[in-house]
Order: structure tokens, then sequence, then C-alpha cells
């Protein structure tokens, strides 16, 4: 065998790899869809799930809707309250714990933490470099918190958020925004940076201790407002798209 052969068999994946991967149908799954003939390659129904395939050659579809055969899979969460931005922890409930088996084998990571006590956007993926481009201070990719505090926020916490804080552990945070809402115990808070607990020890350095923060959105990425907390969903081509850009 060639050297460029054998490079060409080592791209071929298997069928229901590559559907699994969207994140959209377990193995099982797609083994059913395969044997419904549902599933087409590059127009011909497929023959079996376990066949090959180059993912970036392929035309893939489902019932006759075009699937992207990506090499990584991402997914939004909206994360509920009570789970650990983790991986796997031995004695708490983490984030990866809330998605089915098939997508918990794929080395799936969550970009940037929150707070085990925070909501919201979560992307969750095994795309390191776009996770690493993601969270790059380099990148300023702006987040941004709906807030409530114990208090009434006001224009001088604005104020003191736009000059940029320095907390009194000697913590140097970045100028930030902070829109008050109709509610003055609520606001919107955007942040270039992600530094520890930094919403958290900004307002209460501010004497108004957050009593509820959820994140809404991560650079072009914004949580789908029909997601529960606690469900996901892939990604759109869009999303994907769009954060792909960012380079």
């Amino acid at each position: 065998m060639t050297v460029e052969k054998e490079k060409a068999e080592m791209a071929l994946e298997r069928l229901d790899k590559i559907l699994s991967g969207t994140g959209r149908w377990s193995r099982r799954e797609v083994k059913e869809l395969v044997k419904a003939g549902r599933v087409t390659v590059d127009g011909v129904v497929a023959a079996r799930p376990e066949d090959k395939l180059d993912r970036a050659a392929a035309a893939l579809a489902v019932d006759g809707e075009p699937v992207d055969g990506e090499k990584f899979t991402y997914l939004m969460l909206h994360k509920p309250g009570g789970v650990l931005s983790a991986t796997e922890d031995p004695r708490q409930p983490t984030v990866l714990d809330l998605l089915p088996p098939h997508l918990r084998r794929l080395g799936l990571f969550p970009v940037g933490r929150l707070d085990k006590d925070t909501e919201g956007l979560l992307l969750l993926t095994n795309d390191g470099p776009l996770g690493h481009r993601l969270l790059s201070p380099k990148k300023h990719v702006d987040k941004v918190y709906f807030v409530r505090v114990a208090g009434t926020l006001d224009g001088a916490d604005s104020a003191a958020f736009r000059a940029g804080m320095t907390l009194e552990d000697g913590l140097h945070c970045l100028p930030a925004e902070l829109e008050v809402l109709e509610e003055p115990d609520t606001g919107l808070v955007t942040l270039r940076e992600g530094k520890y607990h930094q919403v958290k020890r900004m307002l209460a350095a501010r004497g108004k201790p957050v009593t509820y923060l959820k994140r809404l959105s991560m650079g072009p990425l914004a949580l789908d407002p029909d997601l529960a907390p606690g469900a996901w969903r892939p990604l759109t081509r869009e999303e994907r798209e769009v954060l792909g850009k960012l380079g």
C-alpha cells in the first residue's frame, strides 16, 4: 500500500461515528435510521452504519435534510444551578452528567466555567483550539450576564465598572459595562475577561452582593431562549460558522 493510499484509509471514519458525533443521535439510533433507509451518502441510501467514508468529502443527509459531518462536536447547554462546570467530580454532579452516554464519551469539556449556583449559557465541545480562542485574554470575547443584587444599582456603580476596579485583594479588573435595568436591583454586566467569581466580587466591592447570576451570551453566541435549565442542543451551522471566524 502506498503512503498516499494509507493516509486516505486513515482519514475514513464510520458512518455511525460521524452522525452520532453531531450530538443529534446515538449510535443505536443511527443504526435504526440506516436500517429504515433514512440516511443517504452522496444521494445513495446508506447500506450499513459501519461503512467508512471521508467526512469532509461525503454529502450526508437524514430524511433528505443535509447533515454536516463536523470533526468536532459543539453543544449549547443552559446550565442550571447546582451542577459543576467540570468534566467529572467524585461527589457532585457536573454539566456532562446532563448529557446522554454517547455524548459523554466524546471528550467534551465546558468552555469557561460558571459557578455552581450560576445559570446560563455554557458551550460544550471537544474542539480545543476553539476553546482556547474563546478564553484567550487577547481576544477580549465579551460575556454578558444578567444579575440581581441585594440592594439598588445606580449610576455610580456603572461608572465604577467603566473605570475598571482594583479589589481589596489586589485583583485588577479591566473596564466593564453595567447597565441598570428597570428593576433597580437588576442589571446587565458585560465583561471582556473572566477572572474567578469576577462579577460577584466586583459587585460585592460595591456593597451589593449578587443573589442571582445568569450568563446570556459569550461573544457572538447567545443563549437560546427556548432552552430550559438543564437542556441542551447542537449548535446550528450558522452558530458554528460565526464562532469559527474568531481567528
